[in-house]
């Protein structure tokens, strides 16, 4: 043990880099906290535009299995910032909190900037000291080189720990230029891919008067991807948390469906679908016989025509039809990214095996996760646990 005070550098601004700086300032170190952005937080600002989700109020065994293969090692990670840590957390910041029907955790506020503003007090409250517009380029030797506007400079910090997001929305920050420094140093990664992501979708003319409108009561599929969320029907195709969660099915290839009447079964729709229905055109049938809405109907006729006169086969349409699209937005326009350092390449720190003393965090890792709280509590939860670790790597001699 040393008696002089650590320092410690987070580079990246974001929830993940944000977390880390404080769990090292409560530790005891001098932080430093660089952003290549002016501002802090601006991820979590736009995120906050349609309502902060912060978490989601559910046990630890039901969140897990969200996060697919990386469920496992993240397990311990968001065991120690689950879902109740994070709302004590918010709270401590002054932070009013309720929760939805579906569990989701909102500020009362519904916006990011008054928690973000009390993080930021409490940070300088800390002694973390900011420096925006810095960027990192890698590393010069041992130290780390950033482009500032007062020219490049090289800090050699004890230890650090990088935040820098993934690679979808770059003009917030993340732009994944980071990825060809850390291979350089012989860190294993997956490529980049979008996710959260919403479809493509060349629709027919007639859909234009459906633009705007959202898309309620069904199910969306593709392969063992099912979603009953949301989705609003766009010029450029399909958005919304319906198309966002089944999204890696359709990244991986699986063909997509929507069940438009989920809670009913193939022989009640026929039923249905069989009784007389006179002059009747077949869409005021579908209304008055289904409940259907205009935008389901419009997305029967986009997906099905020409539309089976056999009730039996037009109530399978219903039940199983394709969702014909183009694909994925880009990668920029994602809500999130997949890929990123592999688990491999980090120990159970979370610290890089090709660079002792340099921990990683947030969206930089390989793990993806649905929106409703998920992408936000694996990004505290990984700030946390590097934050944690950082400060414990500085507080003793790694040559002992």
């Amino acid at each position: 043990m040393t008696g002089k005070e650590k320092i410690a550098m987070v580079i990246g601004g974001g929830p993940a880099g944000l977390m880390a700086a404080e769990e090292l300032a409560r530790a005891g170190c001098a932080v430093t906290l660089a952003e290549a952005k002016p501002s802090l937080g601006r991820k979590l600002l736009m995120a906050g535009k349609s309502g902060l989700n912060l978490t989601k109020a559910e046990p630890l065994q039901r969140m897990m299995p969200v996060y697919d293969e990386a469920a496992d090692w993240l397990r311990p990670i968001i065991a120690g910032c689950d879902a109740a840590a994070i709302e004590d957390w918010a709270r401590g910041l002054g932070q009013d909190l309720f929760t939805g029907s579906t569990g989701r955790v909102f500020p009362v506020a519904m916006k990011a900037s008054p928690l973000l503003r009390a993080w930021l007090a409490r940070l300088e409250d800390l002694g973390v000291q900011r420096r925006t517009r810095w960027r990192w380029t890698g590393w010069q030797g041992d130290g780390l080189a950033f482009d500032t506007p007062d020219g490049p400079v090289t800090q050699n910090p004890d230890v650090t720990v990088l935040a820098l997001g993934g690679a979808s929305w770059a003009r917030l920050g993340s732009d994944g230029a980071w990825a060809a420094i850390l291979r350089a140093q012989g860190v294993d990664l997956t490529p980049f891919a979008p996710a959260n992501a919403g479809l493509r979708v060349d629709w027919s003319a007639h859909m234009a008067r459906h633009f705007g409108q959202p898309v309620k009561g069904v199910e969306w599929q593709a392969g063992a991807w099912r979603s009953r969320g949301e989705a609003v029907i766009s010029a450029r195709g399909l958005e919304g948390g319906g198309i966002y969660a089944i999204s890696k099915g359709i990244r991986l290839g699986h063909p997509a469906q929507i069940d438009l009447l989920p809670d009913r079964g193939a022989d009640d729709l026929t039923a249905r679908l069989s009784r007389p229905r006179g002059k009747t055109s077949l869409s005021n049938h579908l209304r008055k016989a289904l409940r259907l809405d205009p935008a389901r109907i419009a997305l029967l006729n986009e997906f099905a025509r020409p539309l089976p006169f056999d009730p039996a086969a037009l109530a399978r349409a219903i039940k199983t039809l394709p969702l014909n699209h183009d694909g994925l937005r880009p990668l920029d326009e994602a809500i999130s990214t997949a890929g990123g350092i592999t688990r491999a390449a980090l120990d159970d720190n979370l610290m890089l095996r090709a660079r002792p003393g340099v921990f990683c965090a947030g969206e930089m890792l390989d793990w993806e996760a649905p929106t409703g709280g998920y992408l936000l509590t694996a990004c505290l939860a990984t700030g946390r646990w590097a934050g944690q670790a950082a400060a414990r790597w500085a507080q003793c001699d790694p040559t002992d």
